[in-house]
Parts: structure tokens; C-alpha cells; sequence
């Protein structure tokens, strides 16, 4: 008998990039894997998705479901949904929010997650979040998702029991690697680049964390850059 046959499902937001996956592989040691992916507009959405399709083949997803988000780019207010706004370069030892930041997006998703976690009866929501070595984006943060536990509670049915699950998000992104390393996460299929979708660019905010991470845990990073700065500690 499948060993997984009698473990409740979760459903998981994987973007394709690498705290996704590893949070995905986390998910995939106690629950059958119910895949999200939601592509938003951004620079490259096709490269994110090819990347979620791998990754959830890769961890045996029993289901997935892909949804694209239009009105975020008719919002805008982001460098991943107006195309006037440029993807600056990397700056590590600045606090303020990059203009990567999507008003809100993560509430979005979650939105959607809960909706099919309540049809699909997943008790669980896993989430990549990162707070404390990331960007700094606001909904990121660990009160946020104590709030949007308390929201989704309010708000399905009283039969319902789903909770958020963000099991990177007190963590450094170096110990994100190691822990991934240690799942056997799949990182050569992930793909963070804001920028570009066939060489990953090295210079924006989301390459150089990941960058960085990978070199603070003295592993190398399997996918290709164009440029491949030593970001420091």
C-alpha cells in the first residue's frame, strides 16, 4: 500500500524559486502536496512556472492548480508588474523595502490557497515566507500571518480547520540551503531571478540573497548566472 494514501493533504504556494521548494519539501515529509502556483505579471512568469512544474513533479504533487492574477500589473506600484519601473541592482545593506515589493500580494494568494484548502478539505497552507534575512517586505512578517490565521478562522466554515505554515520564516537564507541540502530539495530546478528567464542575472535583489546564502553555507549554487558577484556576509 502507498504509504502516503492516508495523509491529509496541504496545500503549498511554490513560485519556483528556492524557499518554496524547500518549504515544499518540508510539506512533502507529512502531507500529500496539493501545488499552488499564481503567476502575477512579472518579468518572468513563463521561467517561474516551468520551474513549479518541475519542482512538483520532482516531490510527487498529487494536485496542482496554476492561476494568473491580471490585475496586478493594472495596479501597479512594483518593478515586477509596470515595466517603467526598473529592477535596480542589489543592495544588500540597505532596510529599505525594494520596489520588488507587490502591494499586498501575499494576501492574494493566500486568498486563493484557502478557498481550494477548504474544497480540497487540506487542513494545512505552506507558505516560503522569509522575514528577518529577506527583503524586508511587510507581508512577510510573522504578525502577518498570525492575523491571517485569525481572518481565515472568521471567515470559512465552522467545520473548517486550516492554518498557515511558514516554516522558514525566523530562518537565515544560509540555513535555508542547508536545511534544503539536508531534504535533498530539489534547487537545480528552482529559479529566483527577477530579471532574466534563461541566465540568471546575479545582480538584482533576489540573486544576490540567494547568492550570498548559498555561499555563507560554503555550498555552490546549481544553476547558471551571467554574472556571479561574491556578495559579502
Amino acid at each position: 500500500m502507498d504509504q502516503t494514501s492516508n495523509r491529509s493533504k496541504a496545500v503549498v504556494l511554490i513560485s519556483g524559486g528556492m524557499d518554496s521548494c524547500v518549504t515544499a519539501a518540508i510539506a512533502g515529509r507529512s502531507y500529500n502536496i496539493a501545488a499552488l502556483h499564481v503567476s502575477y505579471g512579472q518579468p518572468t512568469e513563463r521561467r517561474e512556472l516551468q520551474s513549479f512544474h518541475a519542482v512538483a513533479d520532482y516531490l510527487g504533487a498529487s494536485e496542482r492548480l496554476v492561476v494568473r492574477l491580471e490585475h496586478f500589473r493594472l495596479i501597479g506600484g512594483s518593478s515586477l508588474t509596470d515595466s517603467r519601473i526598473p529592477i535596480h541592482d542589489a543592495n544588500l545593506t540597505s532596510r529599505e523595502i525594494p520596489n520588488t515589493y507587490v502591494p499586498f500580494r501575499n494576501a492574494h494568494f493566500l486568498s486563493i490557497a484557502t478557498s481550494w484548502a477548504e474544497v480540497l478539505g487540506a487542513r494545512k497552507i505552506f507558505i516560503g515566507a522569509v522575514w528577518e534575512d529577506s527583503s524586508g517586505y511587510p507581508d512577510c512578517r510573522p504578525e502577518y500571518y498570525e492575523a491571517f490565521n485569525k481572518v481565515i478562522r472568521a471567515g470559512t466554515r465552522p467545520t473548517t480547520d486550516i492554518a498557515i505554515e511558514t516554516p522558514l520564516i525566523y530562518l537565515a537564507k544560509r540555513d535555508i540551503v542547508k536545511r534544503g541540502a539536508a531534504l535533498n530539495a530539489p534547487f537545480h530546478l528552482t529559479w529566483s531571478c527577477y530579471r532574466d528567464s534563461d541566465i540568471a542575472c546575479g545582480a538584482c535583489d533576489s540573486c544576490a540573497l540567494r547568492l550570498r546564502a548559498f555561499r555563507q553555507a560554503e555550498m555552490e549554487d546549481p544553476i547558471a548566472y551571467s554574472n556571479k558577484p561574491g556578495y559579502a556576509a
